[in-house]
């Protein structure tokens, strides 16, 4: 094998997580969910762990209050969530997630675990554990964190 740059190794991890979203969101596609996208997951996931509102939405994912607004709406016309109004604040909507949202997650999660075994059967099991055991070498104790604030922006964290 001839010697590659770490440009090489950076395009080569990016195209093996892109491979592996496409294919998930393919799936997706033929279980029902043909509108999901990658950014529909992380923000509902970012609704479960507390972000509740647009501003914590945004916060958590790193973007404009606006972005996040255009995300929610996104959300909501799919199915995925509802707003209502804050009792405590009618300025404010509250965002839940719907069961459709709950089964796009559900789904999405088994669909990353058969891609998974696919890979695993495609270089064999130890090759697979090798492999992401260098990974997480390569991570260390912090693996990323989708929901941590400002980790797509490259954003300090306290």
């Amino acid at each position: 094998m001839s010697s590659r740059s770490g440009a090489d190794l950076a395009l080569l991890l990016l195209g093996s997580y892109r491979n592996l979203v496409d294919e998930v969101v393919r799936e997706l596609a033929k279980r029902g969910y043909p509108d999901a996208r990658p950014s529909h997951e992380h923000a509902i996931r970012a609704v479960r762990a507390g972000a509740v509102s647009a501003s914590e939405l945004a916060r958590r994912l790193a973007v404009s209050k606006q972005a996040a607004a255009k995300t929610i709406a996104a959300l909501v016309e799919r199915g995925y969530v509802t707003t209502e109004v804050d009792p405590a604040d009618v300025r404010r909507k509250i965002i839940r997630i719907t069961d459709r949202g709950n089964g796009l997650l559900a789904e999405g999660a088994a669909i990353f675990d058969e891609v998974r075994a696919r890979w695993e059967r495609r270089l064999g099991a130890a090759e697979l554990a090798q492999l992401e055991e260098q990974l997480a070498q390569l991570v260390g104790d912090s693996p990323i964190d989708l929901d941590a604030p400002g980790w797509v922006a490259g954003q300090d964290q306290a």
